[in-house]
């Protein structure tokens, strides 16, 4: 007898509809897969074999094949084993076959015939509800990640007799519930205070510009300045996520396999600090069947890069097509996929090899060829579209010793949210969430500059060499200041502040 079910195997974040034909039919007993499965998929076989006798099925001794459309499409992953499993059951006759067309299985299983959570389910459930699915059946664990899809039922389980079951008598079920909106609502940023920095004024001023317009960071001083200390606490003064930003989020982790707590929404924004050892396909993503890097698992968050000059020049350079376009392509013989990779760039770095140029205290002792070999490691296009670009001192004696006196997150977020509430409701109409995602026609309609503000940026075009790219940073950063001055035109203050934010460029 032939039976089909349906599952479903992911491409890059996004999820294909599979079809799992399964035919037991007379011949030499045993089981063939065939439709491009790699090994985990022709794992499966024994998998299956196991777990259904110790679930108190009989598994037919009789030549079994089974079918994964589209034929085309490599399928991989271990997800596949429910859906075998009740293939095999329906071809058999061992269970209810009415249900199979609503419903789209995946999950793994045990050999006692338990059955385990898989990755990417969120995404698999967001396509199952477009292509007009009824529901999943998933692993318990599963289901509260997938129940994340409104309007779609899922029924979560935690073995595989209780599958059968479920088909037999569906109406004895209630499919899993999670409310979304209020996981976010709950939810509260645990990482370390901007109240905890001592001094650093005018660094806190750049954090919360970031922060108000999106726009990404560079911290560039001595040892001990402070400067991991700063960018460790931009994601406690960002806006919160909403629901359509934690349901991207979410669905990449998802696809990574990194969700904890079973399946809950990822509620606070992304921090991810890679180390400067990192592979360009790690940081930007890549593989056989590609998932997502670093850059996209920051995606809507922060990507710290500590001690940049430390990473390799030609993974630094990955970074340039992301920090234009919001999203990474990764091109492979038999597929193409994208990942999105919107996130704020924060990164830190000495001024020089020991570290010390410019310092008030302890005297540098590179030399100029030293100094220039050493910033040639980050190329003038990377660094052009670093809009922020920050000077961080040694402290005082008399800060280090005194209590902090600065701010706390949250009377800085008050302020970035207003700034970002402004922008928004400029950007009415158009695909823009912030002030970096400006393009050239947004800064000709939105950044108009009076004469003055226009020779002063003139003049600073040709003091530091400015290519376009940089001067329209400047204007990006202008706008993101007014915005938190709740100013609708840019100023002269606002342009001239921007400005100073270009410290690499006066360095060179």
């Amino acid at each position: 007898m032939l039976a089909r079910v349906w599952s479903a195997s992911l491409v890059g974040i996004d999820a294909v509809k599979v079809g799992v034909e399964v035919d037991v039919a007379g011949g030499l007993p045993g089981i063939v897969v065939v439709g491009l499965p790699d090994t985990a998929v022709q794992e499966s076989k024994e998998r299956v074999r196991t777990a259904l006798k110790n679930a108190g099925y009989v598994f037919p001794m009789r030549r079994i094949v089974v079918n994964l459309t589209p034929a085309d499409l490599r399928k991989e992953g271990p997800s596949f084993d429910l859906p075998i499993s009740v293939g095999i059951l329906a071809a058999s006759e061992q269970v209810n076959v009415d249900l199979l067309e609503e419903y789209l299985f995946l999950g793994e299983v045990s050999l006692d015939g338990g059955l385990r959570p898989v990755a990417g389910v969120l995404a698999i459930a967001a396509a199952a509800k477009r292509i007009g699915i009824s529901g999943l059946v998933v692993p318990a664990d599963n289901a509260r990640e997938a129940a994340v899809v409104k309007g779609l039922k899922v029924f979560g389980f935690k073995h595989l007799s209780e599958v059968g079951e479920f088909l037999s008598a569906s109406e004895n079920y209630a499919s899993a519930q999670v409310n979304g909106l209020e996981e976010l609502e709950k939810a509260r940023f645990a990482g370390p205070d901007l109240c905890d920095v001592k001094g650093q004024a005018h660094a806190r001023r750049a954090l919360e510009i970031a922060a108000a317009g999106g726009h990404n960071l560079i911290f560039v001083g001595p040892p001990g300045s402070g400067k991991t200390m700063l960018a460790r606490r931009l994601p406690s003064i960002l806006p919160p996520l909403t629901f359509e930003e934690a349901l991207e989020v979410t669905q990449i982790h998802s696809v990574a396999g990194l969700l904890k707590d079973k399946g809950t929404l990822v509620a606070t924004r992304p921090f991810r600090a890679p180390h400067h050892s990192a592979s360009g396909p790690s940081l930007v993503g890549g593989g056989s069947f590609p998932r997502p890097g670093e850059i996209s698992l920051a995606h809507r968050g922060v990507l710290f890069l500590d001690e940049l000059t430390e990473f390799k020049r030609d993974v630094l350079e990955f970074l340039r097509q992301p920090l234009e376009d919001g999203q990474v392509t990764i091109s492979r013989t038999r597929q193409s996929v994208q990942f999105p990779a919107q996130f704020t760039l924060v990164a830190s770095t000495n001024p020089c090899p020991c570290g010390y140029f410019g310092d008030t205290v302890q005297p540098c002792t590179c030399s100029p060829r030293a100094r220039e070999q050493y910033w040639a490691r980050l190329s003038g296009p990377l660094m052009d579209r670093i809009d922020l670009q920050v000077g961080v001192n040694r402290l005082k004696p008399e800060e280090i010793t005194q209590q902090p006196t600065g701010e706390d997150s949250a009377m800085v977020r008050e302020r970035v949210q207003l700034a970002r509430e402004r922008a928004r409701d400029r950007f009415k109409g158009t695909p823009l969430r912030c002030n970096a995602e400006m393009k050239s026609p947004h800064l000709r309609q939105w950044c108009r500059l009076d004469d003055s503000s226009r020779n002063l940026l003139e003049s600073a075009i040709r003091k530091l060499g400015l290519s376009v790219r940089a001067s329209d940073r400047i204007l990006k950063v202008a706008r993101t200041i007014a915005d938190l001055a709740g100013d609708e035109n840019l100023q002269t203050q606002h342009v001239a502040e921007a400005i100073q934010y270009r410290t690499i460029d006066r360095m060179q």
